[in-house]
């Protein structure tokens, strides 16, 4: 199965890659996973990516396809594999499609951005061994200390409402029209977000039919 997540920031689209990863035994691949895994290795679209980001300057869609291309052909991904953050633009998909890149479902978590906004400002994230938790959904054993290390938990830069807020209309400008892209297709299939994790996956095991 060749499957492409969408929705938007803090849809948890990370959470259902990981169990769908499990389940299907394919690898999740998503962008900055890549990105960091061709810096590191070092391939000549990595260094690419490094010296722009040395640079400060956001990484070009062709360096992203052509890291994708690169993880594509390793050996783990013959039986299929799930995208997450990528494609992220019109641009990206079409260019996917002139390489070739084969998708069979572009699977879509929607969630109201208000349900977003309070699920995002709730996590808190433990600066030293980077483990997180949620005050409501997964709140740790002593309040404001990571069940792991100790270490007193923070609130991301990008957790705080503003911030999401802002992420969130990016979403819908830049990435919400792919999903007009794969329903034109044939290829989309939505699931609305559930009260749990495991519901959530339910819904999606019943849109994938597997």
């Amino acid at each position: 199965m060749r499957l492409i997540l969408l929705g938007a920031p803090g849809a948890g689209k990370g959470t259902q890659a990981e169990i769908l990863s499990e389940m299907l035994s394919i690898p999740t691949i998503s962008t900055g996973n890549i990105l960091r895994a061709a810096v590191k290795e070092g391939t000549p679209v990595g260094l690419k990516a490094k010296a722009l980001m040395d640079e400060g300057k956001l990484v070009s869609d062709d360096v992203i396809m052509g890291i994708l291309e690169e993880r594509l052909q390793k050996d783990d991904c013959k039986n299929g594999y799930i995208l997450d953050g990528v494609p992220r633009t019109i641009p990206q998909a079409k260019a996917m499609k002139e390489m070739g890149i084969a998708v069979d479902t572009a699977l879509s978590i929607e969630v109201e951005d208000e349900v977003i906004v309070e699920r995002m400002g709730g996590r808190r994230t433990c600066p030293k061994c980077g483990n997180t938790f949620h005050v409501v959904y997964h709140p740790p054993k002593t309040e404001g200390v990571c069940d792991f290390c100790g270490s007193a938990l923070t609130v991301r830069k990008d957790d705080k409402a503003e911030t999401v807020k802002a992420r969130l209309a990016t979403y819908h400008a830049d990435t919400e029209p792919l999903k007009a892209f794969y329903e034109a297709e044939g290829k989309l299939r939505s699931v609305d977000n559930q009260p749990t994790i495991e519901l959530t996956t339910a819904e999606i095991k019943k849109a994938l039919g597997i």
